[in-house]
């Protein structure tokens, strides 16, 4: 049977071993630009032997208008290209291979982050029961998110156009791949979500309109760079950034047996609630992973299955006995830049400075120690 360090072909990529780095926010790249301290961050998980197999950025905004966080880094414009190749550039010379992941926050937003003070945008004008990071005079806040405009339908098309171009953009700032982030109460999410989700055109009510803006990104995304560099991120259950529905089931075996076709690298789906319990439930009954993978499966879907949440080596290992690929682990990675040879080895893990989490500089960023 395989184990987590043992090799896999994901798409047109051959990683390493099985333990993936989820894509973690930071806050710190100043006017949405890269900077050569997260060159240094990524590079030093990006060993094979001792790091992550793949690694998956940071959520990155796709425009302007998809930021819903202070000092998150961007892919909309030809400066952050060029100041991302150092980072790809870093991670390939460590030996390591990274994907983008694509992002566009929707509702969870404010209107100090958005272009020109307007509103953000949503499916539905529905404000978000969530809070958002700002960073005044140096400091990191928390703050609530700022009612939402109700994106008009002429409008989609620009959208979708915006995760091709920033796929193409990320491909050419150096990147093995994309993950188009699905889940965690974004836009793509807040369209899934018939809690979030009040429209009566083409794109709401049903789930097959409800989960059409998210089919149509990905097959613009995969056309774009080809399906075997893309991968996509889901949450069913999560109530993270207040995202409800109480079906989640039957749209979720939806949207998987959707994307068969497009041949993708992976998929990506977080188990309960995102960084809390992993038993959480959603609706009347709890979610059945085994029936998500297997939906997309019975649909011809062949990307490697990741899975999320709360993993440790145990768990992980008997993730992958029953037909898991891919464990991708979070938290662990950021006090942990050879999390890799620590779950090999059975070392103890560093824990995290909650403190230096969101902003700053080095301290709690690139000064956490590796083994000797």
């Amino acid at each position: 049977m395989s184990t987590l360090f043992d090799p896999i072909q994901v798409g047109r990529l051959n990683l390493a071993n099985r333990v993936v780095m989820a894509p973690l926010t930071r806050n710190r790249a100043p006017g949405a630009l890269p900077t050569a301290l997260m060159a240094t961050y990524y590079s030093q998980r990006a060993n094979p032997k001792d790091g992550a197999g793949l690694i998956v950025t940071e959520a990155t905004a796709i425009s302007h208008q998809a930021q819903g966080y202070a000092d998150v880094p961007g892919i909309w414009s030809d400066e952050q290209v060029q100041a991302w190749k150092p980072v790809t550039q870093s991670v390939h010379a460590a030996g390591g291979k990274i994907v983008m992941q694509l992002w566009h926050v929707g509702r969870v937003s404010h209107v100090d982050l958005q272009p020109g003070g307007q509103a953000p945008v949503a499916p539905s004008a529905l404000t978000a029961k969530t809070k958002t990071v700002l960073i005044r005079d140096g400091v990191a806040q928390f703050v609530e998110t700022s009612p939402p405009r109700a994106l008009a339908l002429e409008e989609l098309p620009g959208i979708v156009a915006d995760y091709r171009r920033a796929a193409r953009n990320a491909i050419a700032a150096g990147f093995d791949g994309v993950e188009v982030h699905g889940a965690n109460g974004y836009l793509l999410d807040q369209f899934l979500r018939s809690g979030s989700n009040l429209r009566t055109d083409a794109y709401g009510g049903s789930i097959e309109n409800r989960a059409r803006l998210l089919i149509e990104v990905m097959a613009a995304v995969t056309q774009e760079i080809g399906g075997d560099r893309v991968g996509l991120r889901l949450s069913p259950v999560t109530p993270a950034n207040d995202a409800q529905d109480p079906h989640p089931q039957p749209l979720f075996e939806y949207v998987v047996a959707q994307l068969a076709p497009l041949k993708l690298a992976f998929v990506h789906i977080i188990e309960g609630s995102t960084g809390g319990p992993r038993d959480h439930v959603q609706g009347d009954t709890p979610f059945d992973y085994a029936a998500l993978r297997s939906a997309y499966r019975k649909a011809g879907g062949s990307a490697a299955w990741m899975v999320n949440n709360g993993y440790d080596r145990a768990l992980a290992e008997h993730a992958l006995v029953g037909g898991t690929d891919l464990v991708a682990f979070g938290r662990p990675f950021i006090a942990n830049p050879d999390l890799t040879r620590r779950l090999r080895e059975g070392a103890a893990l560093t824990a995290l400075d909650r403190a230096t989490l969101y902003g700053g500089g080095a301290k709690g960023y690139t000064d956490y120690p590796c083994l000797a």
